[in-house]
């Protein structure tokens, strides 16, 4: 039963992808879009509370030519803390993706007015990528891991390129090539790893000897930066923003770049092999990373490109945790799966913000808005709780996932923890005052010209922005027991 359901999510919306194509009417199909990714959201729920703090392991198929390579079964699936913390992100957030979608995505929007035949292509790309994101959190090994890490940047190549336009198809081709190179590094880590240990099992990375470990392992950091938008592979990242809204919200709150993460924390907890030297440069180049993205807070008037870096920013909070991880920090380590929870809910909400704004009134530029809370009070409400969720402050969100890699960073020896403590708080304290800032200036004073023809959005958007406004302060409840159980 277990595995049919987690066989299904997957099957499931790939199939209803290819089914919506011939269903006829727009509202049909946004109601067929929306109830699979609501079906999927709650097997996901039923999924992981069923199995718990336990591993649920069950294999599926071989490929026959590699039987005789892999001595283990390729296809399968793999359901643990981890992976369960994943899979809870990906579907919720994704449902809520698809909901809002069903009223952003059409002649309504004023600033990316579409019409309804184009839709069809909107909502199959993003089923696929539902299925892409449930097939990562799953998988049992590096070969499969990998098929579904590639699918997730087709997906994205697709979604970030949908409007057809000049700087979009740039920005859907620079995203595909950069993250394909990171898949590159990440296919040649798993030919090393099936080569020598005999297996794709992620166990078998602590199989391999030291130096083949340490070449697999800094393989694999590049992909997860490629993935992530990581320094110095991250451009790509604020280009994809010509993406629609919903879409650059799932991307940085539960997919895409979160697969990168995830990548990290599945391959260090699985043996704890990674060699000291990678996870001193992943997690030195996570610190720089959060800088120079904070960097670019100062100059950025498109509130989509904003909250983009935020997101490199955050990515970096999470490899910083994964890193310490491998030096003998579990507290860190699962501070930084919790990040990958309460960061989703938290940036989804801004982005569903940015959406709303940019739906009614068809800009996002900070310099030109003013005034927005007379006009859009719960937006701007939704606006504040994902700043205070997203920079760490009491009691919401992310203030209890930095809280826990704080508290593991303090754990190691010698200068180490006071110095990330005293790094971390400043780049708290200032995207913190930086946001609060925008939030300001966009949401107080006198009405902007352009803010003038604002109004909260349509029940559907508005019910996904009060469900987040929740979520900003549930998500550490949902995702902590999950996160307890990793390491024991």
């Amino acid at each position: 039963m277990l595995t049919a359901a987690l066989v299904a999510m997957i099957v499931f919306p790939a199939l209803a992808a290819v089914v919506l194509g011939l269903v006829p009417g727009p509202g049909w199909r946004r109601a067929l879009a929306a109830v699979v990714a609501a079906v999927v959201a709650g097997v996901a729920v039923y999924a992981t509370f069923t199995v718990g703090p336990t591993t649920f392991r069950e294999a599926l198929g071989e490929l026959p030519w590699l039987a005789g390579i892999t001595g283990t079964a390729v296809f399968g699936v793999l359901l643990d803390p981890l992976a369960s913390v994943m899979l809870l992100v990906a579907t919720i957030i994704g449902f809520l993706t698809v909901l809002f979608s069903t009223r952003y995505v059409g002649t309504g929007n004023r600033e990316h007015p579409i019409e309804p035949a184009d839709e069809r292509r909107y909502y199959f790309w993003l089923l696929v990528f539902l299925a892409s994101m449930v097939g990562v959190a799953t998988a049992p090994n590096l070969l499969q891991l990998l098929v579904f890490w590639e699918l997730t940047t087709v997906c994205s190549w697709a979604l970030i390129s949908y409007y057809r336009s000049e700087s979009s198809l740039k920005a859907g081709y620079k995203a595909l090539l950069m993250t394909h190179v990171g898949g590159l590094f990440f296919l040649f880590a798993v030919l090393i790893v099936m080569v020598e240990a005999g297996s794709v099992e992620f166990r078998a990375l602590a199989e391999l000897s030291e130096r083949s470990r340490l070449v697999v392992f800094l393989l694999l950091v590049v992909a997860a930066w490629a993935k992530a938008a990581q320094v110095p592979i991250h451009t790509w990242l604020p280009d994809a923003m010509e993406a629609p809204t919903p879409i650059s919200a799932y991307l940085h709150a539960a997919a895409m770049v979160k697969a990168g993460v995830f990548l990290m924390a599945r391959t260090v907890s699985a043996g704890w092999a990674m060699p000291p030297a990678a996870a001193w440069v992943l997690g030195a180049a996570a610190l720089v990373t959060m800088f120079v993205a904070l960097s670019y807070y100062f100059i950025q008037d498109d509130l989509k490109r904003l909250l983009a870096y935020s997101t490199i920013s955050h990515l970096g909070y999470v490899l910083l945790g994964v890193a310490l991880g491998a030096l003998g920090s579990l507290t860190a380590f699962r501070g930084a799966v919790l990040h990958i929870a309460c960061h989703g809910f938290a940036k989804a909400t801004l982005f569903f913000c940015a959406g709303a704004v940019a739906y009614a009134c068809g800009t996002r530029s900070i310099r030109s808005l003013s005034g927005l809370a007379r006009t859009m009070p719960l937006v701007a409400v939704a606006f504040f709780v994902g700043v205070l969720a997203t920079t760490g402050v009491p009691p919401f969100a992310c203030f209890w996932s930095k809280f826990m890699l704080l508290a593991g960073a303090m754990e190691l020896t010698g200068a180490v923890g006071p110095t990330l403590l005293v790094l971390v708080l400043v780049e708290s304290l200032i995207a913190f005052g930086w946001m609060i800032h925008v939030g300001q200036r966009m949401f107080f004073g006198a009405a902007s010209p352009e803010a003038s023809p604002g109004s909260d959005p349509p029940p559907a958007m508005s019910a996904v922005l009060v469900i987040l406004i929740a979520g900003c302060l549930l998500a550490p409840v949902l995702a902590m027991p999950f996160v307890g159980w990793i390491g024991r």
